[in-house]
């Protein structure tokens, strides 16, 4: 997967947008990512290996928020179960084209892999075949906090006992020496992935309207009120964690 560093906040901007996932974010996305949030390559991976515990023949596996289609291709590499199929939706046009890219690259380096389809949409208007996987992944942050039980209740209804949704997101943390201490800590790995502090801050000034992280704990609470009987929390790197929720 080829991709262009990310410099987008390099340089000093007079005024910095708030941040969206448009051409040029997807140019530079997978540096993006793995400068930015501890764990994700090995969250993705072990996506994959978590999917196929709980994948059933003949069902659906979704990927919300897919961007550029990393969780898919993890789903169809370890996903085993007969007749599965995986649900990728994005509402970026710019990600859709450029993950069907990835994907169709796929196909052409491995055999046997799972059906997928692509879809640009809105995954708060979407209509959930029954499932046995649904993937969230860092994508519940960027839902208005107002719609995500709703979301969340409509997903734990297309699930299928013996399922399980997995959640991936970077956490707030009620405690607030806690809070400043992780989030320093996340600073420095940016510092470390060789991110200057005027890219950190104009970064900074661009997500945080458009991101809004919750506690560990409001993740639990909300899980249950949409009507999830148990939530396991798998992976936890500084801020950023991924918790199994079962039906």
């Amino acid at each position: 997967m080829s991709t262009d560093p990310d410099r987008l906040f390099a340089r000093p901007l007079d005024q910095v947008p708030d941040f969206a996932f448009n051409e040029d974010v997807v140019r530079v996305f997978p540096d993006m990512i793995k400068r930015s949030v501890p764990g994700y390559p090995t969250i993705v991976e072990n996506l994959g290996v978590l999917a196929a515990r709980f994948a059933q023949p003949d069902t659906a596996l979704y990927d919300l928020g897919a961007s550029l289609g990393a969780v898919t291709q993890a789903l169809r590499r370890h996903v085993r179960s007969d007749g599965c199929r995986v649900i990728a939706v994005d509402n970026s046009a710019a990600m859709v084209e450029r993950c069907r890219q990835y994907l169709n690259a796929q196909d052409s380096m491995f055999q046997e892999l799972l059906p997928v389809q692509v879809m640009e949409a809105d995954i708060l208007s979407l209509q959930f075949e029954p499932a046995s996987v649904v993937a969230l992944n860092f994508t519940l942050q960027f839902v208005a906090p107002g719609q995500r039980l709703e979301l969340l209740t409509r997903i734990r209804q297309a699930l299928l006992p013996g399922g399980a949704l997995i959640l991936s997101e970077k956490l707030h943390f009620a405690d607030d020496q806690e809070q400043a201490l992780l989030n320093d800590l996340h600073l420095d790995f940016k510092r470390a992935n060789g991110y200057s502090e005027l890219e950190i801050a104009q970064k900074r000034s661009a997500i945080e309207h458009v991101m809004k992280p919750d506690t560990l704990e409001t993740h639990q609470s909300r899980l249950r009120a949409a009507g999830f009987s148990k939530v396991v929390p798998w992976f936890q790197c500084l801020n950023f964690a991924s918790l199994i929720a079962l039906p």
